[in-house]
């Protein structure tokens, strides 16, 4: 039986939150309206088949399963065991763990903002023993589970490769859009600091620092050159950020939702 053709589309994934979440950062844009999209809304919305859920305040609370139950369409879902802010809660691996069990398309463990910034060099909210114990139990005989990372260029260094080493992919985060002209030596310099775990761009449409949407010009050459990147093979994905920015008709979502649309089909 033939090999099911692998697409632009399945690499994309698409980086969400309880709905509403990033209230606060968009009023400081000037936007008082919340947004009411959801993660799978946003799947939806952008034809992306991958989605990352990530707590934030924690949010979701658990139960889990109704949240599971709306991306049972989605063809992997990553879970976070780190989430906004760095938050976590004794016990969020195994819940992982267990809703596993009870919905095949999870894929794997992701750490939203791991690395503190508030030290002279970056240090793992967790303890580099407490990865190595995360790693072990997601490698379990049965199944085993993948560990991503999130990594934001202007923190990259020597201190954060243990953390990342220990990691399936390394998710590379350009946080403020006037660095995206520096997005070849950012991914050169990751490269270079963690070589085994697979490397997947990850895409803002809100400037969080500017308090504004990624200007046009910028959300498209991201979005081109790390299509480029996926084909040339320097890249494994594109995460979108995502659902909390959806609803608002923002340029750097609409053309992205339109690029998606005519790139997607495209053979890897």
């Amino acid at each position: 039986m033939a090999r099911e053709k692998t697409v632009v589309r399945d690499k994309f994934w698409v980086f969400t939150c309880v709905a509403g979440s990033d209230r606060v950062w968009l009023e400081k844009g000037g936007i008082n309206t919340i947004s009411r999209m959801t993660p799978a809304e946003s799947a939806f919305y952008l034809d992306v088949p991958n989605l990352i859920m990530v707590r934030e305040n924690g949010l979701p609370a658990k139960p889990f399963d109704q949240h599971m139950i709306s991306f049972r369409p989605l063809k992997r879902v990553l879970w976070s065991v780190v989430g906004s802010g760095g938050q976590h809660e004794e016990g969020e691996l195994t819940d992982l763990l267990e809703l596993s069990e009870r919905f095949p398309n999870i894929t794997g463990a992701f750490m939203d903002d791991f690395f503190t910034e508030d030290t002279e060099e970056p240090e793992g909210h967790l303890p580099l023993i407490k990865l190595q114990e995360y790693r072990k139990r997601l490698q379990a005989p049965r199944r085993k589970l993948e560990l991503w990372i999130v990594a934001y260029t202007h923190m990259l260094c020597e201190k954060m490769v243990p953390y990342m080493n220990l990691c399936d992919a390394l998710t590379l985060w350009t946080w403020n859009s006037d660095d995206l002209g520096d997005l070849e030596m950012n991914l050169s310099r990751l490269e270079e600091l963690s070589s085994g775990p697979r490397k997947i761009l990850g895409c803002y449409f809100w400037d969080y620092p500017n308090a504004k949407p990624v200007p046009l010009e910028l959300m498209q050459r991201q979005c081109e050159t790390g299509l480029n990147w996926l084909l040339e093979g320097r890249l494994d994905g594109m995460i979108f950020l995502g659902n909390t920015m959806g609803d608002f008709g923002f340029e750097s979502v609409e053309w992205t939702r339109e690029w998606i649309r005519n790139v997607g089909h495209q053979e890897v």
